[in-house]
């Protein structure tokens, strides 16, 4: 599984890409529709914004850096293999960019992965404030996919979410920059590993998983992923379930509501951001194994503990990697019969 990962990771996109180079398969106008909008892109864009983590790594996995005015808002470092072509591309700001920021790099394209960067609420931008000014937009069919009707900006989920969002995503965005072959072979890359997985693990009775995204501090409550994001397609993936049963994407819950769900696994979030502690995996095992109560639950007691990168608990590319980060440790950790 690993091996077909890093061997492409190593040189095969490059590769793919210089030989795919001059393909342009689109023809223009193209019209997409997107999240109950029409939108038309009259050329191939060559100044886009990548607005969140995942619309930016899209882009790069497409080998289209040259074509990218800037980025914004990461919340974790970018895929290793990606750390070159990332650094031909300014970056605005790790947090929440301001709308002037962003015109100032004149695009000719934004894509957002989150409707809190590019929503009707957003307190970043409205996809109105860009196209008014004759710049097409495009976000996440994962952001579109929630109900929001809940009173959180997050939204909630009535059904487990999947990749098939994500290859939607990748499949538009390629389409769009006129490297349809680039998106065919990406999509056929994380189908791959996405079946690798699901052929490891057997679905196994009781089995669930708790995954703790970060919190102000010890005190508050805990951000943790929803039962039908993409925290709870990770734990399908393994075998289990999410113990936390919310639909919302992101439901924070006091350390009793986490002791009652006794997960099998806690599974904590690695952010490189610096905004709280708890961003620091280190820093929440240190909390867990040495809070009175919290360490005494089954699963802290029985080291039953893994780490995996915060981007892979948001709708992306970066949750299979998680679930790949997530299945190696679990080879590691004993689980109860």
């Amino acid at each position: 599984m690993r091996a077909f990962t890093m061997g492409l990771a190593a040189g095969g996109i490059a590769a793919l890409w210089a030989a795919g180079a001059a393909a342009q398969s689109a023809e223009y106008p193209l019209t997409i529709e997107n999240c109950g909008r029409t939108v038309t892109i009259e050329a191939a864009p060559q100044n886009a914004i990548g607005l969140g983590q995942n619309s930016a790594e899209i882009l790069l996995l497409l080998g289209l850096q040259d074509r990218m005015a800037a980025t914004a808002f990461w919340p974790t470092n970018v895929l290793p293999e990606l750390a070159e072509a990332n650094a031909e591309v300014p970056l605005l700001t790790v947090e929440m960019p301001t709308l002037e920021s962003m015109l100032a790099t004149r695009p000719d394209f934004v894509a957002a992965s989150l409707p809190l960067l590019l929503g009707p609420d957003s307190n970043v931008a409205r996809r109105d404030d860009f196209e008014d000014l004759g710049i097409p937009t495009y976000v996440s069919p994962s952001a579109c996919s929630t109900r929001q009707d809940t009173g959180d900006i997050y939204g909630s989920r009535d059904a487990l979410w999947t990749m098939d969002q994500m290859y939607q995503e990748i499949e538009d965005l390629a389409l769009i920059f006129g490297v349809p072959e680039r998106g065919e072979a990406l999509i056929a890359d994380f189908r791959a590993r996405e079946a690798a997985l699901r052929d490891q693990f057997a679905k196994t009775e009781g089995l669930s998983f708790l995954f703790w995204f970060s919190s102000p501090s010890p005190a508050d409550d805990a951000y943790l992923g929803g039962a039908n994001g993409p925290s709870g397609y990770i734990a399908d993936l393994m075998g289990g379930t999410n113990a936390i049963r919310s639909e919302a994407d992101w439901p924070t819950v006091g350390w009793e509501g986490i002791m009652a769900a006794d997960p099998t696994v806690f599974v904590v979030a690695e952010l490189d951001r610096e905004r709280w502690d708890l961003d620091r995996a280190e820093t929440k095992i240190d909390f867990m194994t040495s809070d009175p109560s919290v360490s005494q639950m089954e699963a802290v007691q029985s080291g039953r503990i893994a780490v995996m990168n915060g981007a892979a608990m948001n709708p992306s590319i970066r949750t299979i990697y998680g679930a790949e980060e997530l299945a190696a440790q679990l080879e590691t950790i004993e689980l109860p019969r």
